[in-house]
């Protein structure tokens, strides 16, 4: 089991360039990280890693290693997930993103009920707007809100989400007309801009056509939730999924504009590498997760009269 646990630490350490990285994900001190990479070097035989002040890379040894060590691992997770599938009880570590704000008021209400039923079970929770690579940062369990490309992972769809652009009645008061798309590009538009992001265009549906504009604005932030908080406050328009926005859009502290041309519509799914391949904790956490959105954008989806799809 210690030279198992040895591999893993290699192998972490290879995939993400350092030892500080490999050390942040498996919660160990790049010192550990070192010494038992040393061990398994000595183990060996050879040197299996080279190490510089900026970069670290794979020797010619460490590279056959590494590739042989991939059916290793992956034998031993499909021999501990099949026990797990025959009903073990759910256990190990798992690894789960999610969007800021749905995580801040959905997800992370949840991991402590988790845990209070599956407590041999750990949870890492990373809540993020960026896109995080799911195969370099070893996710297990994904929420997503988005148009879902991730095509080598399940998707478990849990609702079609309507999105609109809305925006607080004094920054329509005192801004120039609205009547078409073309308008948007003379508007203060708050966007969602972080390396990668395509929140900068927005796309525009019209009787089956889609129409894209390079909309701009003196603001932008890489927090979903923080665009809400600046829509409330008169500072411009948001592009948000209406679900978000429906108890804001209920009250009239926000408005709806253009909705003859709604932006295209998004999925709200759960995404994990394989339906095979899913743990029993996995699984578990799956089904709590997608009870637990699909009850929540309901309720808010019925505030503005609406219904998931």
């Amino acid at each position: 089991m210690i030279l198992l646990e040895s591999i893993r630490i290699f192998m972490r350490s290879a995939d993400t360039g350092s030892f500080s990285a490999a050390g942040r994900d498996l919660r160990l001190s790049p010192s550990v990280i070192s010494y038992r990479i040393q061990n398994l070097e000595k183990h060996l035989g050879c040197l299996l890693l080279t190490r510089t002040t900026r970069r670290m890379s794979l020797t010619e040894a460490g590279r056959i290693f590494y590739d042989r060590c991939l059916d290793i691992t992956a034998a031993v997770e499909r021999a501990e997930k099949c026990v797990e599938a025959a009903g073990a009880t759910p256990r190990g570590t798992l690894k789960v993103t999610a969007p800021l704000g749905l995580g801040r008021r959905v997800i992370a209400p949840l991991i402590p009920r988790f845990r209070e039923r599956h407590q041999e079970a750990d949870v890492h929770l990373r809540l993020s707007d960026h896109l995080l690579d799911l195969v370099q940062e070893a996710v297990d369990v994904a929420v997503r809100l988005s148009q879902m490309r991730d095509s080598s992972f399940t998707l478990r769809k849990v609702a079609g989400v309507e999105r609109v652009l809305c925006a607080a009645p004094s920054y329509l008061e005192r801004s120039p007309p609205l009547d078409e798309p073309a308008d948007l590009l003379r508007h203060d538009c708050l966007l969602l801009r972080f390396p990668g992001s395509e929140q900068f265009r927005w796309t525009l549906t019209d009787r089956g056509k889609t129409l894209t504009l390079p909309v701009s604005g003196h603001i932008d932030v890489d927090d979903g939730e923080t665009l809400t908080n600046w829509a409330l406050a008169g500072e411009g328009i948001a592009l948000k999924p209406l679900f978000e926005v429906a108890s804001h859009i209920a009250s009239g502290q926000l408005v709806t504009v253009l909705p003859k041309t709604p932006p295209l519509s998004a999925t709200l799914g759960i995404l994990y590498p394989s339906r095979k391949m899913l743990s029993a904790r996995g699984k578990t956490f799956v089904d709590m997760v997608y009870a637990v959105m699909r009850d929540h954008v309901a309720a808010q989806l019925a505030l503005v009269g609406k219904h998931p799809t």
